[in-house]
């Protein structure tokens, strides 16, 4: 497990983002074609994401990529 301050960081932007939109771990897992256990490992810094996902997250979001990544 990654736990690094930018994966957390970045989680807790994924997070406040997913909130805001009034949507559940499942429902953008869902838009964005991955796992529901998958989008919490990301959201608590678990994961060292690849650039195609955030991707994939910052589109089900309605967002560009870099606003997930101005934190970290």
């Amino acid at each position: 497990m990654t736990h690094s301050k930018e994966a957390k960081k970045f989680g807790d932007t994924v997070r406040r983002m997913r909130e805001a939109a009034g949507i559940s771990q499942e429902e953008l897992a869902a838009r964005c074609g991955l796992h529901r256990t998958y989008v919490g490992s990301v959201e608590r810094g678990e994961r060292n994401i690849s650039l195609a996902n955030i991707v994939r997250l910052a589109r089900a979001l309605h967002a560009k990529p870099g606003s997930l990544l101005e934190d970290a």
